[in-house]
């Protein structure tokens, strides 16, 4: 029995002494590699962009992280009609710092079987210099073209939504057709707009989405993309802002693109004003519509801030909605 103990620790120290070596060796490995602290914001740049696929019914819907951007002082961007202190005791009770937040940026793709629509693009090339603007590599890691789409559809026509429209100078997706909303074109196409807070967002429609109007489709609420997608009206964030009900064999998605910017500061409180809301009573207003309508319908969401993969419900509260993210639901 003495020997067997014996011989049982004489293993497990060799072991354990075997272990303890090969730490070194691993680290020493890394350390080789790069000269730089390891995180997730720095290796994202050596791997391909976060994606997530899930089925819809007989469709298949694929988020790309397109980028993420942290950002100081919470309060200065959402909640501006409240106290700070307000602000951050919400995010104190969320268990998120006071400080700083993130924003991500998630495109979608979804695949109908006939059509492959894509659903915004990103910041494109302007993004890349701060690590945002990965659509294209995530595509591609998901085994797509840009000559694979067939539709671009723009929930609206701000900076991180139309900046992956063009490459080099060119159509990013040249075999695809476009879908804006008439009243967004509209109105940042429009000359009145120069002079004014909306100039430069002005500028980068001229040189990102006018272009394109050819082979646009120009939609309203109600409108028909493909068949199983069609619009909605949710104006405020910005003046023609569009939400889009996915339907397919009884199973449901809502893309409520920039309705809520945060998951607790906009979804808990939709009241409360966002810097980034052009018409932040209307945007308020629509939130608490949409909202309703998803809790209250038990219907997934897929909004374009959420945290990655963007997908979950809404759940009703007292003062607002909680953000739960999917699971397995669309993996059984």
């Amino acid at each position: 029995m003495t020997d067997r103990m014996n011989i049982s620790r004489r293993v497990l120290l060799g072991t354990a002494g075997a272990g303890a070596v090969a730490p070194f060796v691993l680290s020493g490995a890394a350390s080789a590699q790069t000269s730089q602290p390891q995180t997730s914001m720095e290796i994202n740049h050596a791997m391909p962009p976060e994606t997530n696929r899930f089925k819809l019914g007989d469709f298949e819907v694929l988020v790309v992280k397109d980028g993420a951007r942290p950002s100081g002082k919470p309060g200065e961007t959402f909640g501006t009609n409240q106290s700070p202190e307000a602000v951050s005791e919400l995010l104190q009770k969320n268990f998120l710092p006071t400080d700083q937040f993130v924003n991500s940026f998630s495109p979608a793709l979804i695949n109908t079987g006939s059509d492959l629509v894509l659903f915004d693009t990103g910041f494109g090339e302007q993004g890349r210099e701060s690590g945002n603007g990965r659509l294209l590599e995530g595509l591609a890691a998901a085994g797509y073209t840009p000559d694979d789409v067939t539709v671009v559809v723009l929930t609206h026509m701000h900076g991180d939504h139309i900046g992956g429209l063009m490459e080099k100078g060119k159509p990013a997706f040249p075999k695809a057709r476009y879908v804006f909303g008439q009243q967004e074109y509209d109105f940042w196409t429009d000359e009145k707009r120069v002079g004014t807070p909306a100039e430069n967002g002005h500028k980068a429609v001229l040189a990102n989405v006018k272009p394109l109007a050819e082979k646009a489709t120009f939609i309203g609420d109600g409108a028909d993309v493909v068949p199983g997608i069609n619009a909605i009206a949710a104006f405020g964030h910005s003046p023609g802002h569009m939400i889009f009900n996915v339907e397919s064999s009884g199973k449901r998605l809502i893309l409520t693109a920039d309705t809520a910017n945060h998951f607790v500061l906009s979804l808990q409180r939709p009241e409360w004003e966002v810097r980034f809301d052009m018409d932040k009573a209307a945007a308020a207003a629509t939130r608490k519509k949409v909202f309703d309508m998803v809790a209250t319908d038990r219907v997934a969401f897929l909004g374009y801030h959420m945290p990655f993969p963007s997908v979950g419900y809404a759940e009703k509260l007292d003062t607002g909605y909680r953000f739960v993210p999917k699971s397995y639901q669309f993996d059984i």
